[in-house]
């Protein structure tokens, strides 16, 4: 981080939720030093102590005033308070007014497609980066496709497979996901034809042959994330297809409001995760493959690496910006492995019939 932002602070809104926790963590492990924020004072003040009396700054989004406080002399602000479809719009125009560079870890993909359609040419004229869905979903995928593509200008299709172990829904998934349904009207959001569209049918359910461990898995077809809406932003290419791993799906509805259960000194779940990307150009493809623990914990280094990226060439960034367009998407990656995550890639596939012949580079 260059001396200029060096003794400056970071907004993280949304402090004391179960993400904003890790990004608080996050922040302080790689040198920053955040300021807490939200709606709820003592549950600010519980997390300040935690670390050594953070300071506070507590705010409504309700009251332009109070955010206006609360941005003053930061370097950023990242919002991490859910459901986005409610917290977005305001935390941006604060985020403009202010003129602070803003990232968040919205997962919605008509909120992330929204935000950039609608603040894109506010965002550049304020001369701030805008950098929405920078997390598990719309960053990490994003990341890894971008990765793949390497120095193909453009692709026939890229198609995104996720296997999760599990899913244990934190609160703000809950209220997310209930606020999504209601929003959409009970209908399903479905990236086609290069943009977003809502569908009454059923997803399609069919099958996809993971690397291993994981193998071969029922999947739902048409599992549409924030990594459509980040992905159409920047890389060339016809369609975008993204698969999920069905059982983890089912536990979104289990009964129980407790949160992940921690299994290590990080905080983290016993969930694990993995992402393929495939990416074809005619006959040819190119793989790879992130695998990491837990989604919410990891959301935490994407945010904070794409933070010391915008902050090291401000002038660089300047209106809408996705994780994959920050520099060196590989690069991005490897430098969050393997203490988050780990990364296989480099491999290309000649398709001939139904026969795949794999060339591997170490």
């Amino acid at each position: 981080m260059p001396p200029s932002h060096a003794d400056r602070p970071v907004l993280v809104y949304g402090a004391y939720g179960h993400t904003g926790r890790f990004i608080v963590a996050e922040l302080i492990e790689e040198g920053f030093t955040p300021v807490l924020s939200g709606r709820d004072p003592e549950k600010l003040a519980s997390v300040s102590a935690a670390h050594g009396k953070l300071e506070v700054r507590a705010a409504s989004l309700e009251d332009p005033m109070a955010l206006e406080c609360a941005l003053a002399g930061v370097a950023a602000v990242i919002n991490a308070a859910g459901p986005f479809a409610t917290t977005a719009a305001r935390m941006v125009d604060a985020a403009i007014y202010a003129r602070v560079p803003y990232l968040d870890v919205a997962a919605e993909p008509d909120v992330a497609a929204a935000t950039m359609e609608q603040y894109a040419n506010q965002a550049r004229d304020a001369g701030i980066a805008l950098a929405p869905a920078i997390g598990f979903y719309g960053g990490l995928g994003n990341l890894l496709a971008t990765a793949v593509m390497g120095d193909w200008p453009q692709a026939d299709e890229i198609t995104l497979a996720y296997a999760l172990s599990s899913w244990k829904p934190t609160m703000g998934t809950r209220l997310t996901i209930k606020a999504a349904e209601q929003r959409r009207g009970g209908r399903r959001l479905v990236y086609s034809n290069r943009g977003l569209e809502l569908r009454s049918d059923e997803a399609r359910i069919t099958e996809w042959v993971f690397p291993a461990p994981v193998g071969r898995q029922v999947v739902t077809a048409e599992f549409t994330t924030a990594d459509s809406v980040t992905i159409s932003r920047h890389l060339k290419t016809r369609a975008i297809h993204e698969v999920m791993t069905l059982a983890p799906l089912k536990d979104l509805a289990d009964p129980d409001l407790s949160p992940p259960p921690a299994v290590d000194a990080r905080g983290r779940s016993a969930q694990t995760f993995l992402i393929e990307a495939v990416v074809r150009a005619g006959k040819i493809e190119r793989r790879g493959v992130v695998r990491g623990q837990d989604i919410y914990a990891v959301t935490a280094p994407l945010v904070v690496e794409s933070l010391r990226r915008l902050l090291a060439h401000p002038d660089q960034w300047r209106g809408v910006v996705t994780a994959g367009e920050i520099g060196d998407a590989r690069g991005f990656l490897q430098a969050l492995s393997p203490e988050h995550l780990t990364l296989e890639t480099d491999c290309s596939a000649h398709l001939e019939g139904f026969q795949r012949l794999l060339f591997c580079r170490a």
